[in-house]
């Protein structure tokens, strides 16, 4: 009987043992980090500074919104500074429909009108920063090939590091390759390759800061390591959860600014 004992117990330590080290697919490690809580509303200051090849910088301030209706994500920013792109304001609505398309709408105070964002248009890039209109968008989940190359260690973090193909062969990017950390599954490194599978563009997560129990990066750069050309996006004042109303999300709104 004792003999018995021990080998139950034996069984129950080698399943559990198992069972916690079992192997994460690359479409679960994707889900778990599309997945990730960030509250019902959010609140903050942007700092995009885009710096081309030559050093030279342009610094431009944006007061951002965004919010969770529970089958659509909305988001709108408005840009404050500098004077070239006063006024001007971007709306993104994320649908959890997987069929259905992020839709997007610019505001040129020149032209005193909202623009939608056309599906030929996504490739196109957001105000000569190195963000696609798709880059800012919300990426499916299938609408890409998950697959889990290695696991590897960033700056003493360990990561899954995962590669997604896209279904859609005539996408803009042939491939990505995200590194995602084990222990919260926030992305901290994602790189972006051309038609031509070559290495196109490396989105760097700078910093990571828990607010109000949420996972929120916080500074971030995106490099075009075929240009030589940089964005670095920084977010201050950031609150969570404050009741931001409904009526924030609408084209009039794009038009008449904060």
């Amino acid at each position: 009987m004792k003999t018995m004992k021990s080998l139950i117990i034996l069984a129950i330590f080698i399943l559990a043992s198992t069972g916690a080290n079992a192997q994460l697919s690359g479409r679960e490690i994707v889900k778990k980090a599309y997945n990730l809580p960030s509250g019902e509303d959010q609140t903050s200051q942007l700092t995009m500074t885009l710096i081309n090849k030559s050093g030279q910088t342009r610094v431009r301030k944006i007061q951002q919104y965004t919010k969770d209706f529970g089958t659509v994500e909305k988001s709108i920013m408005f840009f404050m500074s500098p004077a070239d792109v006063k006024n001007t304001s971007f709306m993104n609505w994320s649908y959890d429909d997987e069929n259905k398309e992020d839709d997007q709408w610019i505001y040129l105070p020149a032209l005193k009108r909202v623009k939608r964002i056309s599906s030929d248009s996504k490739s196109d890039y957001f105000m000569g920063s190195d963000f696609t209109y798709d880059d800012l968008g919300d990426r499916k989940l299938d609408a890409d090939v998950h697959k889990l190359l290695r696991e590897e260690t960033i700056n003493g973090i360990k990561c899954y590091v995962v590669q997604s193909v896209s279904k859609d062969e005539d996408y803009m990017y042939s491939k990505t390759i995200t590194w995602i950390r084990k222990d919260n599954f926030v992305g901290v490194k994602k790189e972006f390759y051309d038609e031509d599978g070559e290495l196109l563009k490396i989105l760097s997560i700078k910093e990571v800061k828990k607010i109000s129990g949420f996972w929120i990066i916080t500074h971030s750069e995106m490099k075009n390591v075929q240009n030589n050309h940089k964005t670095i996006i920084k977010l201050s004042n950031i609150s969570i959860n404050t009741g931001v109303p409904a009526s924030k999300f609408t084209e009039r709104m794009m038009m008449r600014g904060i």
